[in-house]
């Protein structure tokens, strides 16, 4: 990783939301990687209104892990809105977001991080580009959804990606402050508007292969999917009109 930055200030934005059985196993590996990794770091994880102790167990991690800041939402509202949360709040020179599952293992970070120093603004995980590395597989019927997704997104947005759906993406704070005012999508297709608005902005932006391992305990149910869908007709909407430049 290139020293010029991996010295800059780094966030790291996890929504969560009901995640008490899987929050604590990632801890430990994920901040022993960044401390070696940044010479300044937070992370944020952003409880989206949990019903279960996912909150507490998140102020109660705070007290072993100092860089970890916890932001709560008292109820929920989506993963798009608390992303959202996340990039305002972030101090970080380069912020990167990610599922609480990390399905995309922490060390891919430098992959990405490696694009920005060749001047990309935003840089996102793929697992739908030559030489990315799907351990684990979604169910036939997800992969396939998401497949009729992308290219859904493809012809009606007119967006170049692969897989807008990685929960894995890393930006320069500057186009975060940029992007930042446009965004209104609290639901699963707020990447696809953050793409969108983005790319109407003139950002440049890699589509980057990863390691990606799914994990069986899904949050997405059928009618995020007719949601997302609704969503997308929302942006192409705002995309006619230039409302996104």
């Amino acid at each position: 990783m290139e020293n010029t930055v991996a010295e800059k200030s780094f966030s790291l934005i996890v929504p969560a939301y009901n995640e008490e059985k899987r929050l604590h196993a990632p801890l430990p590996h994920m901040f022993e990687y960044l401390r070696s990794t940044f010479r300044m770091f937070e992370v944020l994880y952003i409880d989206d209104g949990s019903n279960d102790h996912t909150y507490a167990d998140l102020l109660e991690a705070a007290k072993q892990y100092p860089e970890l800041r916890v932001l709560k939402h008292e109820r929920n509202y989506g993963k798009g809105r608390a992303i959202r949360t996340g990039l305002q709040a972030a101090r970080g020179e380069i912020i990167l977001f990610s599922d609480a599952d990390f399905s995309t293992p922490i060390e891919e970070t430098g992959r990405l991080v490696e694009f920005l120093a060749e001047g990309f603004d935003i840089v996102l995980g793929s697992r739908s580009v030559n030489g990315s590395n799907v351990e684990i597989h979604q169910s036939f019927l997800r992969e396939t959804i998401g497949k009729i997704g992308n290219a859904i997104v493809q012809t009606l947005l007119l967006l170049p990606f692969h897989d807008t759906q990685c929960g894995f993406k890393i930006f320069r704070s500057d186009i975060v402050e940029r992007i930042l005012p446009f965004l209104t999508i609290d639901g699963f297709a707020f990447d696809i508007e953050i793409l969108a608005v983005a790319t109407a902005l003139g950002a440049r932006i890699a589509e980057v292969p990863v390691t990606w391992r799914n994990v069986l305990e899904s949050k997405v149910r059928r009618v995020d999917t007719i949601r997302v869908f609704a969503d997308v007709l929302k942006i192409r909407y705002r995309l006619a009109m230039g409302i996104y430049a």
